[in-house]
């Protein structure tokens, strides 16, 4: 089911325990565009199924928030321009030379290509893959991108991200309202969780700069702006403590500049940006 955010914009939740992030739906007077293609082709023909309940313009455009799989495997179900990021188009060019029957799978899982997770949710949800290749994004832009859809424009924008190098953000203006993917998110590198720190600030100052009030985010689905701001504050508090490898010096400096322990999301937050140093040391 959609959920309606505005008479012009809907969303399908995020499913976190297979893989789904959140689907977006932007209306305008002529056509409607589309935010990340969903996991696999049954997520994306689910998400279809649900626009064609509603009575809104002919989608026109997919946009791919980044080049990561459970936002564009189901984009061969769209009868729409697809649009990327140069460096997005890159990562699905790599994904185009790969094979989506079972002996491939295994393959890509045992040399560790792929997780595990991948495999059981591409051979429930893709049946019909043996022959399956991923199409080529039709739209490909550099820096940002402007879509009128009919009394109704999107700015697409890259932007800098603690996530990927390729991250891609959409917003409404008129609305207030900003698609941010997964870009506000760590990684993974090496099996560690990190934020890269580097990138933080930069990351938020790109965000911030739009006036949003609200933000659909590729697994929370989405925040307002009180839920954005304390996550950027505690985001940036427990980055400020955390300069070397030492956990323990971190937490120490933590205590001694802001008079308490941190809470439970600010001590992942620690824990992700030591993990960063770590592997910058490597």
């Amino acid at each position: 089911m959609l959920n309606k955010l505005s008479d012009t914009i809907y969303y399908l939740s995020n499913q976190d325990d297979i893989e789904r992030p959140t689907l977006g739906l932007v209306c305008g007077d002529q056509y409607s565009l589309i935010i990340d293609a969903g996991n696999s082709t049954q997520h994306a023909k689910d998400f279809l199924t649900e626009i064609e309940k509603l009575n809104v313009p002919p989608v026109k455009y997919v946009v791919i928030t980044h080049g990561h799989w459970d936002h564009f495997l189901g984009m061969n179900e769209f009868d729409a321009a697809v649009i990327v990021n140069s460096r997005t188009n890159e990562i699905i060019k790599e994904w185009q030379n790969y094979s989506f029957d079972d002996s491939s799978l295994h393959k890509y899982v045992h040399t560790n290509q792929l997780g595990d997770i991948f495999m059981k949710i591409i051979q429930t949800d893709m049946p019909n893959r043996n022959s399956f290749q991923l199409k080529s994004p039709d739209i490909i832009f550099e820096n940002s991108l402007t879509i009128d859809l009919g009394n109704k424009v999107c700015v697409i924008e890259s932007i800098k991200s603690t996530h990927t190098d390729d991250s891609t953000v959409i917003y409404i203006p008129d609305e207030k309202v900003i698609f941010l993917g997964d870009s506000v998110y760590g990684k993974t590198t090496n099996s560690l969780f990190h934020y890269k720190q580097s990138l933080l600030l930069p990351m938020i100052k790109d965000i911030q700069k739009y006036d949003a009030e609200m933000f659909l985010l590729g697994h929370e689905s989405i925040c307002d702006l009180n839920e954005m701001d304390i996550y950027w504050e505690e985001l940036t508090t427990a980055s400020q403590v955390v300069k070397s490898t030492s956990l323990e010096n971190a937490k120490a400096s933590f205590k001694a500049e802001n008079n308490r322990d941190p809470n439970d999301n600010e001590l992942f937050f620690i824990k992700a940006f030591v993990n960063d140093h770590i592997i910058q040391s490597q």
